[in-house]
């Protein structure tokens, strides 16, 4: 297969743009594949007015990519691992998921606005937070629930453009998409936010290269396949999975390796419609595997909030 050239799927923002570049690159790289991009718009990047907890269904950024791959109009597809639903078309398989980007997230403020740089989501009373994931929402209003959380939406240069433009005091981002595009953050307050303030979405910072079962050979694509990388994030999407979630879920889990195996930290949110109150409940857990860990979060985190149903 060695010098084929490849239709590989993306959606067309920046960042994503970016991922497929990269991976078109190791492919090139590692295989000695040569890829022809192929620019595909999903529901996500159509509806840009509406917050992601009122839309319905699943694969908001993912569902047209995979229809492309099933329909043959491209080879492969690049992913963000954290857009990916746990329930795997049938006919497609996730082939890759290369090395891991920082997984955690940014506060980016205006000057002034974090009087305590030790506590970045000690926030004032009143001021306004740009994020459209319920699960930043839960855990900023948690330590902060005197702010105001309003929906942001667009790419990622967009969302720090609207914060330059005073629409925001302060906005929540991935640090895997700020540092992939080399974003210029002059001018702003940047903090990057530690695990016991701010857990990320299962699978944040990592890509996933998606491929028909009957299409290209596992093995030429396993040259990308980072076995750590998918034992941790795989533990993280094992827990959504058993907590039947989606992009809708609030839900942040960090899986890492340890002495003892995977050591998972995870905390579930619970938000009012108007999003300006939340609460949550958090677990912990340590074992050799992937499904083992996420078991155990499962249950803490039922035992702590009997609301929470099995997936």
């Amino acid at each position: 297969m060695t010098g084929r050239t490849l239709r590989l799927g993306t959606r067309g923002s920046e960042l994503a743009l970016w991922q497929a570049r990269r991976v078109a690159h190791l492919l090139g790289e590692r295989v000695g594949f040569e890829c022809r991009i192929e620019v595909i718009t999903t529901r996500g990047d159509r509806i840009q007015d509406v917050a992601f907890q009122k839309m319905e269904g699943k694969g908001f950024f993912t569902k047209e990519l995979q229809e492309a791959l099933l329909e043959g109009r491209v080879d492969l597809v690049v992913h963000s691992l954290k857009d990916l639903p746990t329930e795997e078309p049938e006919g497609l398989a996730v082939a890759a998921i290369p090395e891991r980007a920082d997984p955690g997230d940014l506060l980016l403020a205006r000057p002034g606005l974090v009087g305590d740089r030790a506590a970045p989501l000690a926030l004032p009373v009143g001021a306004v937070v740009g994020t459209s994931s319920l699960r930043r929402a839960a855990q900023v209003l948690a330590r902060s629930p005197g702010v105001e959380v309003r929906a942001l939406r667009g790419n990622v240069p967009t969302r720090v453009r609207k914060l330059r433009d005073g629409g925001f005091d302060a906005i929540l981002l991935a640090a895997a998409g700020a540092e992939r595009l080399e974003l210029d953050l002059g001018g702003l307050e940047v903090h990057r936010l530690p695990t016991e303030a701010m857990l990320p979405a299962p699978g944040q910072g990592a890509l996933a290269i998606e491929a028909r079962r009957d299409g290209l050979a596992a093995r030429e694509l396993g040259e990308l396949h980072d076995p750590r990388v998918a034992r941790c994030v795989g533990a993280e999407r094992a827990l959504l999975a058993l907590l039947g979630g989606g992009c809708h879920l609030p839900l942040g889990c960090l899986a890492v390796e340890g002495p003892q195996g995977l050591h998972m930290e995870a905390v579930l949110g619970e938000v009012d419609a108007s999003v300006t109150r939340a609460s949550l409940v958090r677990a912990r857990g340590v074992a050799l595997e992937p499904a083992a860990v996420a078991g155990i979060c499962h249950r803490a985190l039922r035992a702590a909030a009997p609301a929470v149903e099995a997936g």
